[in-house]
């Protein structure tokens, strides 16, 4: 009888003493939700270039950039003799119309005095100014991704919306060192 206890003592000691095991996910997650907004993506990326390459094609007077950010422009007003742009932490003041790529205005003559890198700005706009001299006139034409993207502007520009925006720089005041 003693050795009854004791061997179930042991036995229970034996298989009570079992390290714990990870529970497992209840779902595992595939990443498909991933490649299919990367697919949505990719698609919506093309039919914007397309729509890009059809206004550059439409107007074969204008000599269209494509800039190494992603976006085209041309200029209007093109200075040659000037070489001061816009630097880090430079006052810049400029003007810009900006409309939808169908060509319907959103903003129109907006005026703007913007620190530069240092305020908030869509992306291929801050990136555009950097090629503009003083007086100088382009109109960027700015896939979604570029201007405001998913979220639009909160206000009057939507979701994934390339824009078209013609901007004067008109003052670049130079930062203090």
């Amino acid at each position: 009888m003693k050795n009854l206890h004791i061997l179930t003592i042991v036995l229970l000691l034996c298989f009570s003493c079992k390290s714990p095991e990870p529970r497992l996910p209840e779902s595992v997650q595939s990443g498909s939700f991933l490649k299919a907004s990367a697919e949505r993506n990719k698609k919506l990326n093309e039919l914007e270039h397309q729509q890009i390459a059809d206004i550059i094609k439409s107007n074969p007077d204008k000599d269209y950039i494509a800039s190494e950010s992603g976006f085209w422009y041309y200029y209007q007003n093109k200075i040659e003799n000037d070489t001061i742009q816009p630097e880090f932490g430079d006052v810049v003041d400029f003007t810009f119309d900006v409309s939808n790529i169908e060509g319907n205005e959103i903003y129109a003559n907006t005026n703007i005095t913007y620190v530069m890198d240092k305020e908030e700005l869509f992306t291929g706009l801050r990136e555009g100014l950097k090629l503009l001299k003083p007086t100088e006139t382009a109109t960027f034409i700015f896939p979604s991704q570029k201007a405001f993207g998913y979220y639009g502007d909160e206000r009057k520009i939507g979701t994934n919306v390339p824009l078209i925006c013609e901007v004067t720089l008109n003052t670049i005041t130079k930062k203090n060192d």
